[in-house]
């Protein structure tokens, strides 16, 4: 892990992590608890959340709060944030990190697959929106960060629904911007090039996919979460007050 900047508007900031356990989320809810903040995060991936929870506290930093939450069922989104509001208090910091970005050809997308990918990759986003935003008018301040990723900038293939919420994230970043900049909450897109997380090296990077980033990146070498954590607390910490409604890319240079 990079040693980050430290943001003393950050400690004690409430904050909530949508697929906090591994890749990025994990880098982001490591990176807010360095900062002194009250983590929750939720996840699927329950051993991989338990052992961050574990790992932070033994480094002495204050555990996060994981609840295991499927985020497809708005219910239980609902419901799990809810409780946790109710145990720490109003969040002051949203970041919508949970996506999978599954490969999927055209002509094999069916209707119902459509609408999985949509209730994993974008329709959350909105309901943890609006689940925070009575909190955040209540303090007259907010952070909201969106992640949203290069593909669709790049034209990248391979995955037409995933790229199509990704771009959609700008407009919903854009438009909650304006409709509540008035309550002092902002609003921003942070939005990762093609970051080495396990996964991606599990299922993707190949010597080809190597090559590939080599060409495409202006500056050398691996993109790794911390490099996205970094941005995103940035935008979370009053040291970006007046920053609202923008896109953030953190790709290296490859846009």
């Amino acid at each position: 892990m990079k040693t980050l900047a430290q943001y003393g508007s950050l400690r004690g900031k409430r904050v909530f992590v949508t697929g906090g356990g591994s890749g990025i989320g994990e880098a982001i809810v490591a990176a807010f608890a360095a900062q002194g903040a009250v983590v929750a995060f939720v996840d699927i991936a329950r051993e991989a959340s338990l052992a961050l929870c574990a790992r932070l506290a033994q480094a002495g930093l204050a555990a996060p709060l994981f609840r295991h939450c499927d985020i497809t069922d708005i219910a239980a989104l609902q419901a799990t944030m809810a409780g946790l509001a109710a145990e720490v208090g109003d969040f002051d910091v949203l970041v919508n990190n949970a996506a999978n970005d599954q490969r999927h050809d055209i002509e094999t997308v069916s209707l119902d697959y459509w609408n999985e990918r949509i209730a994993i990759n974008q329709r959350p986003m909105f309901f943890t929106c609006q689940a925070v935003l009575r909190g955040m008018k209540k303090k007259g301040a907010g952070a909201i960060i969106n992640l949203s990723s290069i593909s669709w900038h790049v034209k990248g293939g391979g995955y037409p629904v995933y790229a199509t919420t990704k771009a959609a994230v700008i407009g919903l970043t854009r438009s909650l911007a304006r409709d509540i900049g008035q309550y002092g909450i902002r609003v921003n897109t942070v939005t990762p090039g093609w970051v080495m997380t396990q996964r991606q090296l599990e299922l993707w990077v190949d010597d080809a996919a190597r090559a590939e980033i080599a060409k495409s990146q202006c500056l050398p070498g691996a993109l790794m979460p911390d490099d996205i954590a970094a941005m995103v607390i940035f935008l979370a910490a009053d040291d970006s007050a007046m920053c609202t409604g923008q896109e953030f890319i953190v790709d290296a240079g490859w846009v």
